[in-house]
């Protein structure tokens, strides 16, 4: 089978990790094929190291629509974004079939392009049952199915993890790993830390992350010294190794890729009922499972699974 990805995104986060996750396996399986990328993208530096992919260079949707590109593709798989477009132009023109990857839980957009993108595709996958939900709702006659993402795998230095653990050593260390935009609830983490600095000083916070919401994030949290701002990190494996515990509070989210990620690891994770997280996370099983915006609970989570922490001192939610 040959398969055409496009991403169009110039910057290189959750989708692009996942796109290019699926691709490593694709071609351990033998598929062939043809990526579509942004120059800017680092994702198009990571599919030119792959070697066996074609791939082709595009600014935007409305370029690089050659019949060459495509003519011997069985189907174009897009992540959402911009691509859609590019896939909905490609089938207009050469009549190649498509298939849209939806990973955010927001209600879909009602503009004219967006739903004729969504109405052409041949199929439409949700990563979570939120996500699929939200779809059907907008379009209730397309073929749509669920197919969770696999987490994506990191390299592990065990030197790296020493310098972490010895960066914070005697700590129960928590982390939140997210781009720091409002919805992914780093308020929260931050109001946790305000209790616990008072009764558990044994727990530290790592905030792995960046974005348009650190300044105001980082005024939050001036004055307390159990929380550091780490900025966005590369290598989220040694991470993973060294902590105790992931929380992932979100307001909303289309799955959590990175609980799964954790998980795959054996951290264990705390997670709010928003989204996509409860196909994850099976309360007091696998994980925490806390209201969206509830300080309280995700400060009692961090407690109950701190093993340097007296069980006599854990109070009541």
């Amino acid at each position: 089978m040959h398969i055409c990805h496009v991403n169009l995104a110039s910057g290189f986060s959750g989708g692009e990790r996942q796109t290019l996750t699926l691709i490593k396996q694709q071609l351990a399986m033998g598929y062939q094929l043809t990526v579509v990328a942004n120059p800017k993208s680092p994702f198009a530096d990571e599919i030119r190291a792959l070697e066996q992919c074609q791939l082709v260079l595009c600014k935007h949707y409305t370029r690089s629509h050659q019949r060459s590109i495509t003519a011997d593709c069985d189907v174009v798989h897009v992540h959402e974004g911009r691509a859609i477009y590019w896939a909905l132009l490609q089938r207009l023109i050469h009549g190649v079939p498509y298939i849209v990857t939806r990973r955010i839980d927001n209600p879909l957009k009602r503009k004219w392009l967006s739903q004729l993108a969504y109405t052409r595709a041949s199929t439409l996958v949700g990563l979570s049952s939120e996500i699929v939900r939200q779809i059907t709702l907008r379009h209730p006659q397309a073929n749509v199915a669920t197919i969770p993402s696999s987490p994506v795998q990191y390299p592990v230095s065990n030197t790296d993890v020493d310098a972490i653990k010895a960066q914070f050593a005697n700590k129960f260390l928590v982390i939140q790993a997210a781009n720091m935009y409002a919805h992914k609830g780093f308020d929260v983490t931050i109001g946790a830390a305000k209790e616990l600095e008072k009764h558990s000083p044994q727990v530290h916070i790592c905030l792995l992350g960046d974005g348009k919401a650190r300044a105001e994030l980082e005024k939050q949290a001036q004055g307390l010294g159990n929380i550091s701002f780490m900025g966005k990190q590369s290598a989220m494996g040694n991470w993973f190794a060294a902590a105790d515990l992931l929380v992932h509070p979100s307001y909303s989210e289309g799955l959590g890729s990175v609980i799964l990620e954790a998980m795959a690891t054996g951290l264990p994770a705390v997670g709010t009922k928003a989204g996509g997280i409860p196909d994850i996370i099976n309360h007091e099983t696998n994980g925490y499972l806390i209201p969206s915006g509830d300080q309280g609970e995700i400060t009692y989570a961090q407690i109950s699974v701190n093993p340097l922490i007296p069980a006599s001192t854990i109070c009541s939610k």
